[in-house]
C-alpha cells in the first residue's frame, strides 16, 4: 500500500462505500463465467457458505444473495420478514433508519418508530418499554453502524431485549459486517443484511441476507415483489445452485476473491483491527489540526468519522473537498441535521500509510485556504 497517489492512479476512497479495493479483487472481474457453469455454481456455494460461517450459523442459518445495492436487500428483508399482519418497530438514529421507514411506507407495512438524536446510540431499555406496551409489534429493525455519523448501536443488548420479549430482530449490518463481530450464538436474529462493497472489500452490486432457516421458511408467500422474494431466491439456489435471474457474475467473482483476502488478513479480528488503527490515526491527526469529532471515542465505530465543520471564515468545504480530490483523496460530505459536518472513512484497502497521506493532504489544503485551525468554534 502506498502513502501517496499520482495522476494515473485511482483516488483513495475515504468513504463508506464503494471503497478502494485491491488490485487482485479488480483483476478477478477480468474473467467471464456462464451463470449455469458448474465452476460458477461452485463459487456461489463457496461464497454463501463462507458468509454463513461468519455468523457461526452453519447449523441454523442460510445465505440468500440478491442483485443490487445494499438498500435493495434491506428492502427485501423488511418486505419478506414482516408479514402483512405483522408490525415492525424501527429504531432510528440516522438516515438509514429513516430509509427503513420509507421502505415500510412503500410496501404499506405496519410500522412505528422510536427515534434518538443522530449522535446518540439506540437505548435498549426504551425498546423494552415499547415492546411491553404494544403486543402487536412482531419485529424490531435496527442499524448496526449508522453511517450518518459513524455511531455504533448496541445490537447485542437490543437483541437480548427483543428475544426476552419473544419478538423477531432484523439487522441492517451494512457498514459493520466483516469488521465487527456478529455471532448468531450470542445475538438472536431472524435476518441480517449486508453487501459486498463495504468491510468485506468487494465490488458493488451484491447484497446478501443471512437468515435463520426456520424464519426464512416462514416468509413463504410474504413478498409483494417477484425480484425481491428471498424465499424463492433461496429455494432456487438450493435446488440447482442457480440464480432465478441473471446474476452479477463479475461482482461475485470479485467477492469470492475479496473473501479469500479477508481470511488471509485474519477475518473479523484482522480486518477490524486494521480499520481501528486507521480510525485512531485519523482522529488523532485531525484533532491535532483542531478538528472535532461529532462522537466521543466510546461511541465511534472504526468505519467512518464525522468531523464538525471548521468555524474559520476562510474554510470552504467545496474548495477543501476539491483540494483533497486533486491530491488523490475522496471524502464524503456530511449527512446531519444537528450540525454542519463532513465525513472521512477508515475502511477499504487502506492502511496507516494512506491515513498519513490523507492527513498531509488536509494540512496542505488548509494552508492553501489560509485556515489556521479546524476548530468548529471561533477562538
Amino acid at each position: 500500500m502506498s502513502e501517496s497517489n499520482t495522476a494515473d492512479q485511482d483516488p483513495w476512497l475515504l468513504t463508506p462505500g464503494p471503497l478502494t479495493t485491491s488490485r487482485t479483487v479488480k483483476e478477478a472481474m477480468l474473467h467471464d463465467y456462464g451463470s449455469r457453469d458448474q465452476r460458477f455454481i461452485d463459487i456461489n456455494h463457496r461464497v454463501r457458505s463462507r458468509l454463513v460461517d461468519l455468523v457461526d450459523g452453519a447449523e441454523s442459518h442460510v445465505c440468500v444473495p440478491l442483485q443490487g445495492s445494499g438498500t435493495f436487500v434491506v428492502e427485501a428483508m423488511l418486505s419478506n420478514f414482516v408479514p402483512s399482519d405483522g408490525k415492525v418497530l424501527i429504531l432510528v438514529n440516522g438516515a438509514y433508519g429513516q430509509r427503513m421507514e420509507s421502505i415500510c411506507a412503500y410496501h404499506n407495512l405496519s410500522a412505528e418508530s422510536v427515534s434518538w438524536a443522530e449522535d446518540e446510540p439506540v437505548d435498549p431499555s426504551v425498546v423494552a418499554e415499547r415492546l411491553a406496551a404494544d403486543s402487536s409489534i412482531s419485529h424490531v429493525a435496527v442499524v448496526h453502524c449508522e453511517t450518518t455519523t459513524g455511531i455504533l448501536n448496541p445490537i447485542e443488548e437490543v437483541a437480548a431485549v427483543v428475544a426476552a420479549a419473544g419478538r423477531a430482530l432484523l439487522i441492517d449490518s451494512m457498514s459493520a459486517f466483516g469488521a465487527l463481530p456478529v455471532s448468531s450464538r450470542s445475538i438472536r436474529f431472524d435476518a441480517l443484511v449486508a453487501s459486498s462493497n463495504k468491510c468485506l472489500e468487494g465490488a458493488p452490486g451484491l447484497g446478501f441476507c443471512l437468515a435463520a432457516e426456520d424464519a426464512l421458511e416462514a416468509t413463504q408467500g410474504n413478498s409483494d415483489s417477484l425480484c425481491f422474494d428471498l424465499y424463492q431466491q433461496w429455494k432456487g439456489l438450493e435446488v440447482n445452485g442457480q440464480w432465478r435471474f441473471t446474476p452479477p457474475t463479475h461482482c461475485i467473482l470479485a467477492f469470492d476473491q475479496a473473501l479469500r483476502e479477508f481470511d488471509e488478513e485474519g477475518g473479523v479480528s484482522g480486518r477490524g483491527g486494521r480499520y481501528r488503527a486507521n480510525c485512531d490515526l485519523l482522529v488523532t491527526g485531525m484533532r491535532e489540526l483542531g478538528f472535532e469529532t461529532l462522537l466521543p471515542d466510546e461511541l465511534q465505530a472504526p468505519i467512518i468519522v464525522t468531523f464538525r465543520m471548521p468555524a474559520d471564515a476562510a474554510f470552504d468545504f467545496q474548495i477543501f473537498y476539491d483540494g483533497l480530490s486533486d491530491r488523490g483523496y475522496i471524502i464524503y460530505p456530511g449527512k446531519l441535521t444537528i450540525a454542519e459536518s463532513f465525513r472521512m472513512g477508515c475502511i477499504g484497502r487502506l492502511d496507516a500509510g494512506h491515513m498519513r497521506g490523507a492527513l498531509n493532504a488536509v494540512r496542505e489544503v488548509m494552508a492553501e485556504m489560509g485556515v489556521a485551525s479546524g476548530s468548529p468554534t471561533v477562538s
